[in-house]
């Protein structure tokens, strides 16, 4: 009675399909205590990194980098090594053991500068490698149309962690002291792993129910397959640069990061200006990510499933991108804090509730090892590549040639316009390859060797695509039908190549 209540519940607000409320509703709860574990320390991390120095955040951007170089092959030899049901409660047992140690070091240490910039760095590299982790499962286990409909229901997860860690930060830093939060955050992240399992454990149910392997074609996993990847160390580097889709993606995410970090950066200046120490700064960041997350829920709880059916991925995915581009023109304009603040307030509830569900969308019409892999080098190692570049950038604009504001509100508008032409390129090519596969890809995807059936690796294919001009980005991104059989061809004979 209890679940036929839930799943009415669920129905007006999403489109649902019976089976699926087992999974969607561990899938939220997994993100949900996941992100309150996130938003519990991300306060505290921003208040830190200007007490470091705001000339030295940059330099912690090119730390986080590094850590993102030595850790992503031990990832990769994790998932190539080992079923997920063991690979991922690794990931998110590591994490929780070091918020201990952090937990012991700031108590045992007087000084706490070089506790601040590690707790920094350590900050960015755990909310990247978790998330990653946990959205590559989500685009295993959830097919290309599932997607569509439930992922925006699933990131509403994120919004609403993202309401309890602030909440939590406002409440009891002061009478228990924010260092004394970190174990509070560390169970949370242990309770999102049980969840996870109860979505792991569903997708076996489902893979029991499929026809059996014998009856599927060459090349495809049968669905709520657990095993190991396979693949190398590093099959993770050779995927993204043999796939033009994948090296879109891996652009998208460098363009965004350059959009997100010019903004960062200059609120960190404005705030360091207007508030006078960490508690303070602390208290500002956490009320903005209440009403930013507060936002962010709306939208996914009761839009982002329509708006994707209605105006698909294309017009989504490059939404965002327009946004960015009208903000910062805005601020070139009147570069004043209250519309700084608006503007990444508005960025940062657009990238949660639908840029996020739609770049993972991206991922549910490739093969199982790039879900795992090449995404998590997307998700990781690019996503801190382009801060570090984007933040050496803004430090040399700002630092050493003196632009102020207005220049630097005029030069992201320039990247965010050439964001929106890549984002409506990806969406082309996501519909492209979604056509050419059958409905539930995701549930049944194909194996590494099967990257080609997007794209020709041949070397003229490469050079006449990346060659051609911006306009026709959407072309080179496009992919290649491969024809099914000889009969196929005899009935379409325009088809032939």
């Amino acid at each position: 009675m209890a679940d036929r209540l839930v799943s009415q519940v669920l129905r007006r607000l999403i489109i649902l399909q019976p089976g699926e409320a087992p999974a969607l509703l561990a899938s939220f709860t997994t993100l949900l205590c996941m992100f309150s574990s996130y938003t519990i320390l991300r306060p505290v991390r921003d208040a830190l990194g200007i007490t470091s120095g705001l000339e030295n955040i940059p330099y912690l951007f090119w730390g986080v980098f590094a850590v993102m170089l030595l850790l992503q092959p031990l990832y990769g030899w994790l998932t190539s090594r080992f079923p997920r049901s063991v690979f991922l409660p690794w990931v998110y047992g590591f994490f929780a053991a070091n918020l201990l140690i952090f937990w012991v070091w700031f108590r045992v240490q007087a000084d706490h500068t070089w506790i601040a910039r590690t707790y920094f760095v350590w900050v960015s590299v755990f909310n990247l490698f978790v998330v990653a982790a946990f959205w590559s499962l989500m685009a295993d286990v959830f097919s290309r149309e599932q997607a569509g409909r439930l992922f925006g229901f699933i990131w509403a997860g994120a919004s609403t962690g993202g309401l309890i860690g602030p909440f939590i930060d406002r409440k009891l830093a002061v009478p228990l002291g924010a260092v004394n939060l970190l174990p509070l955050s560390a169970g949370l992240l242990l309770v999102s792993l049980l969840f996870m399992a109860q979505v792991i454990r569903w997708q076996r149910r489902q893979g029991a129910r499929a026809p059996p392997t014998a009856a599927m074609p060459d090349g495809v996993v049968a669905p709520g397959a657990d095993g190991a990847l396979g693949s190398g160390v590093f099959a993770a580097f050779v995927q993204v640069v043999r796939s033009p889709y994948l090296l879109g993606i891996a652009a998208f995410v460098l363009l965004m990061t350059w959009v997100s970090t010019f903004l960062y950066l200059e609120q960190q200046a404005f705030v360091a200006r207007a508030f006078g120490n960490a508690d303070e700064r602390t208290r500002f960041f956490a009320g903005i990510d209440l009403c930013v997350q507060a936002a962010s829920l709306t939208i996914q709880f009761l839009l982002f499933g329509r708006l994707f059916r209605w105006l698909g991925m294309r017009s989504l995915l490059a939404s965002v991108p327009l946004i960015m581009t009208a903000g910062y023109a805005l601020f070139a304009l009147a570069p004043v804090f209250a519309v700084l603040v608006l503007v990444y307030a508005v960025r940062r509830v657009a990238d949660y509730a639908i840029t996020r569900p739609c770049r993972d969308s991206l991922f549910t019409v490739v093969s199982r090892e790039e879900k795992y892999q090449a995404k998590s080098l997307i998700d990781t190692f690019a996503y801190r590549g382009g801060d570090a570049l984007s933040g050496s950038l803004y430090k040399g604009l700002a630092g050493g040639l003196g632009a102020g504001p207005t220049a630097i509100g005029w030069l992201g508008a320039g990247i965010s316009a050439l964001w929106s032409v890549l984002a409506l390129a990806l969406g082309r090519a996501f519909e492209q390859r979604g056509r050419g596969s059958p409905a539930g890809s995701a549930q049944v995807p194909r194996r590494s060797a099967g990257w080609a059936r997007g794209f020709r690796p041949c070397g003229a294919c490469w050079r006449s695509r990346w060659d051609a001009p911006l306009s026709s980005v959407a072309a080179a991104l496009e992919p290649i039908p491969r024809p099914r059989s000889t009969a196929h061809l005899l009935r379409r004979p325009r088809a032939a190549r």
